[in-house]
């Protein structure tokens, strides 16, 4: 009888390691969630975008903001016209309640399109013509399309009759060092949990859609993080979940590349303990002042410094991780604070902490209930019901696309009788 316990305990003990089971009720309140938590952050960080992007070049925009002026009136971006923004007269929040509706933004509408595309298609891996003929059918081709630097190029170049990767290719995309990508691949990494593996396969299309070299790097960190968000370990801490995703999706990253020692740099200032201020600033210095570790984008005499750069925004979405700590509040905060394309990683972090805490964790996190409705026709067009959709059903279409891509591509299982997911961890 012990030794049929041992054996018993010895295979368990052997699943564990090799499967993972994820349960897909949990996993709807995590990818309602993702949706939330991108929201409140993007237009949180919509408040500050481009307020700050240091003093190099034509443009200059003074001192930084630090923690203290967090509820402190808004300064005007370098568009603004010395007008602050219009969403929050001070640096704050910025909610919708359950009498309005979440607006669209590039942080959450090409992700959006990719699911509604990888849904309607019945695929798991977008196709050069699908990816093409989406953008073409979703996104508007006359001002205001809210797209921007290599996702603008990408579009004309589409238009042009040239498919993806074609789109990134740095012979036709001059814009391909640009931020882009990562605000719109992220979710590939939720739509295979678990397996990074599998999400970087998926992503790999979408992501050289727009870019290439260390901005490709760079996204696929992203990607890499989301998918890695169902693999923590729950006992640990945030803070100890976030570090260890972090450093898992930093392999990612060649050792000799601006991104890898972006990372190593940033953690390094983070571990001494210096307040994400003084880390933020000196992150200005070596990369945008100082143009080292092989980033130099000030160099190449951009508008605004390149303030829409892969690089910088990348490092910037750092500090406001590891000093967030894994609370969404703290971590919005720090990331709307820190500068430059300042929506783009709070929406980040926003959405995967959101994911991580699932829909409950966010209302708990702000103490109130939020909207549930999400107008896609803010930004783009021809969807469904004019454009208005809800988290539940985002989240629904997610748990759709899941089931397909656990069975057809990690060879999983689905049971819906118990409604879980069984995931092998390995190919």
């Amino acid at each position: 009888m012990d030794v049929h316990k041992k054996e018993t305990e010895e295979i368990s003990n052997q699943e564990e390691v090799t499967h993972i089971t994820i349960s897909r009720d949990d996993y709807y309140n995590k990818l309602y969630g993702f949706w939330l938590g991108q929201c409140i952050a993007n237009w949180t960080g919509l408040v500050t975008e481009m307020d700050k992007i240091g003093n190099i070049g034509k443009i200059k925009t003074g001192d930084f903001y630090t923690h203290e002026d967090w509820g402190r009136p808004d300064q005007p971006s370098i568009w603004g016209e010395g007008v602050p923004s219009d969403l929050s007269p001070a640096i704050n929040f910025v909610f919708r309640d359950s009498t309005e509706i979440w607006g669209s933004d590039d942080d959450t509408d090409i992700e959006y399109m990719y699911q509604h595309l990888l849904f309607t298609n019945k695929t798991n891996i977008l196709s050069p013509k699908q990816i093409r003929d989406g953008w073409l059918k979703h996104i508007k081709s006359e001002e205001e399309n809210f797209l921007w630097v290599s996702n603008q190029k990408a579009f004309d170049l589409m238009k042009e009759g040239v498919l993806p990767p074609g789109t990134g290719n740095p012979k036709n995309n001059e814009h391909f060092e640009m931020i882009d990508a990562q605000l719109t691949t992220e979710i590939f990494g939720l739509l295979a949990p678990a397996r990074p593996d599998i999400a970087l396969k998926m992503a790999s299309l979408p992501i050289k859609t727009t870019a290439r070299e260390e901005s490709e790097d760079i996204s696929k960190f992203y990607v890499a993080m989301h998918s890695l968000a169902s693999l923590v370990d729950k006992e640990k801490t945030m803070d100890e979940q976030i570090n260890w995703m972090a450093n898992q999706a930093r392999e990612v990253l060649p050792n000799d590349s601006y991104p890898a020692k972006m990372f190593d740099y940033t953690k390094k200032l983070y571990n001494s303990g210096i307040p994400w201020e003084q880390t933020r600033d000196s992150i200005y210095v070596r990369y945008q002042v100082n143009q080292e570790d092989g980033y130099d984008i000030t160099s190449k005499d951009l508008y605004c410094n390149g303030c829409f750069a892969a690089g910088i925004n990348y490092a910037a979405s750092l500090v406001s991780l590891f000093y967030g700590k894994g609370d969404i509040k703290q971590t919005i905060k720090i990331g709307a604070l820190t500068g430059w394309d300042s929506d783009n990683p709070t929406a980040t972090w926003g959405g995967l902490l959101g994911f991580m805490i699932g829909k409950n964790g966010v209302e708990e996190a702000f103490g109130r209930k939020f909207s549930n409705r999400y107008n896609i026709h803010r930004t783009r067009q021809n969807f469904p019901k004019n454009g208005m959709d809800t988290f539940e059903n985002m989240a629904e279409k997610g748990l759709t696309i899941i089931d397909r891509v656990v069975t057809e591509e990690m060879g999983g299982t689905v049971d819906l009788n118990k409604n879980i997911w069984r995931i092998p961890l390995k190919p």
